[in-house]
């Protein structure tokens, strides 16, 4: 047994009837900086863990196979490996009881001790207990880590790129690295936030995302650190802020870059210190959390015109990930339109089963400025639009990029027949759309992916009422 497993300190529970058994087994296992919790019966154990929160309820359980009450040792076992299934039950016996004992393996049970037993066999047993329950949670962690890489390129593609960025995440998961994710609007970052905090020892506690360029720069402080009552008008009553909502888990800053300089200060005391203080609060709150920050922007050009602090820049950049833009992954672009593909035709009830060669092209030739956000609309909307295969006049791409696609040379003949295809094309989408949505325009926005107002226009410019 290895020293660091010995000093493993774990919450560990005794139920048995007889006081001066349970006394002798807590200062036999005292010694091991566990946290000891004892009761008689079951009862008294089933109304005290629901009273618990689930962090605290036990890890390892000794249990007495013969207490003379309603529920015996056996049905307090079936009862808590219903409730807490990873607990490491240990049975406990005076007779040599063997069919009940044997029962007891069956249900789950790790061991079983014969009483009364040495200081040495009980201690012995429970440490093995505990290094079978961390071998089990290796195993967990291990799987899950594994699925969350086959779920990342899932969903990120497979070009040397991205696998670079699939490594930076499994090589950062599982540290206490605060991570900066650098790149371009719509390439991801969020993605790889989430992946970072799945594939962490966090991963069963909160993620929480902020985009903290769609916060007002008044209240970013009070949505970040909370506030009390009365604190400011219209504070009428104490809330807490994303940092307390985030409490052993992640809280993900995205576009740090638009967090107020005045606020920045009191993000890096935060940081730093592992407290926070509510606005209008006195009172200084432990938080126990990791941040993992974004942004779409050059932090060193902030930091050069006095936007951003240099120190927070440091705090934040432990450790970097660059997401490189879609255009300079161009395997990626049709690992992902197919993709979007099935994703649509199961929205949308659609068969598309196919894209043409000449829209491959364009795919692939387009520089893509909103990235891997904006291949999944343009996707969308042409599996809305097509019947079988998406055809190259399905796809409804930007002004600017059209004219990209047609050779730019500025013509007005040539411009004005950009504007024609692309008037076609949004007419057919909100036709398509309409009849999808039997004529629920709430839904055509939503499914377009078009602010409500502009469809309104839209149907009435192109007659569709």
């Amino acid at each position: 047994m290895s020293e660091d497993l010995q000093r493993t300190p774990m919450r560990i529970t005794l139920i048995d009837d007889e006081a001066g058994m349970r006394y002798i087994f807590t200062q036999h296992l005292l010694s091991g900086n566990h946290s000891i919790s004892e009761f008689s019966c079951g009862e008294d154990f089933f109304a005290a863990i629901e009273k618990m929160p689930v962090e605290s309820w036990p890890e390892v359980i000794l249990l007495d196979l013969n207490i003379p009450d309603k529920m015996d040792g056996l049905a307090i076992l079936k009862k808590v490996k219903q409730t807490i299934p990873h607990v490491e039950a240990i049975m406990l016996t005076a007779h040599g009881d063997t069919r009940n004992v044997v029962e007891a393996m069956r249900n789950g049970a790790f061991d079983y001790l014969l009483k009364p037993c040495s200081a040495e066999e009980l201690v012995m047993t429970v440490e093995r207990a505990i290094e079978h329950r961390n071998l089990v949670f290796e195993v967990q962690q291990l799987r899950s880590k594994l699925e969350n890489r086959s779920n990342l390129e899932q969903i990120m593609g497979m070009s040397q790129e991205i696998k670079s960025v699939h490594a930076n995440v499994e090589r950062v998961a599982n540290t206490l690295f605060s991570v900066l994710i650098q790149g371009e609007s719509g390439t991801g970052k969020e993605v790889i936030a989430r992946a970072i905090h799945e594939m962490s020892n966090r991963s069963s506690q909160p993620f929480i995302a902020v985009d903290c360029g769609a916060i007002p720069s008044t209240l970013i402080e009070s949505e970040l650190f909370g506030y009390e009552k009365g604190a400011f008008t219209g504070a009428d009553k104490r809330k807490a802020g994303l940092f307390e909502a985030s409490q052993d888990g992640t809280l993900f800053l995205d576009e740090i870059a638009n967090i107020p300089i005045e606020t920045q200060g009191k993000l890096l005391r935060a940081l730093q210190e592992k407290k926070i203080m509510r606005v209008g609060g006195t009172q200084a709150i432990d938080i126990n959390i990791r941040v993992i920050c974004a942004t779409n922007l050059l932090l060193e050009d902030a930091i050069k015109s006095g936007k951003f602090r240099l120190d927070l820049f440091y705090r934040l950049n432990e450790f970097t990930i660059y997401l490189p833009p879609l255009r300079n992954r161009k395997e990626d672009i049709i690992f992902l339109t197919n993709r979007f593909i099935r994703e649509a035709n199961s929205e949308l009830n659609k068969q598309v089963g196919s894209i043409a060669k000449s829209a491959v092209e364009q795919l692939v030739h387009y520089h893509w400025p909103g990235n891997v956000r904006e291949l999944k609309n343009v996707i969308r909307r042409a599996v809305l639009m097509a019947d079988t295969e998406i055809s190259g006049h399905h796809l409804i791409f930007d002004y600017q990029t059209a004219q990209r696609l047609s050779g730019g040379d500025g013509s007005a003949a040539s411009l004005q027949s950009l504007k024609e295809i692309r008037k076609e094309a949004e007419k057919t989408a909100i036709q398509r759309a309409l009849e999808i949505c039997d004529g629920n325009k709430s839904e055509v926005s939503r499914m377009l992916d078009v602010d409500y107002k502009t469809l309104l226009t839209k149907i009435k410019e192109f007659n569709l009422e």
